[in-house]
């Protein structure tokens, strides 16, 4: 009589042992819940990721082209301009309303 009390203490101890972990599997904050907001998150992250390797690549060859060994002489004037606010004296130069700089 005392045997079948102990195992049914012991079961109901694994019973409610896998109840517990079962809950935490599908609810918990690791939980099948979780995953599927997790996997969303990798989503967003690999689409992120992407974009930024493509305007890595494009930097790469804005700056492939300012290399000594194969400068491009267009791009050279075009960043020196912009950059020091330099115009050649054949140079029509139009100012707009939103540019601080008058003469």
């Amino acid at each position: 009589m005392i045997a079948r009390k102990f195992d049914l203490v012991v079961l109901l101890a694994c019973l409610t042992l896998l109840g517990y972990f079962g809950w935490h599997a599908f609810y918990g904050p690791r939980g099948f819940d979780r995953m599927e907001a997790l996997n969303a998150k990798a989503a967003e992250l690999d689409l992120a990721y992407t974009e930024i390797v493509k305007a890595r690549e494009k930097l790469d060859q804005r700056v492939g082209l300012m290399r000594p060994e194969a400068t491009d002489p267009d791009m050279v004037d075009e960043l020196a301009r912009s950059t020091l606010e330099f115009a050649h004296k054949e140079d029509l130069v139009i100012l707009s309303d939103d540019n601080p700089i008058r003469p």
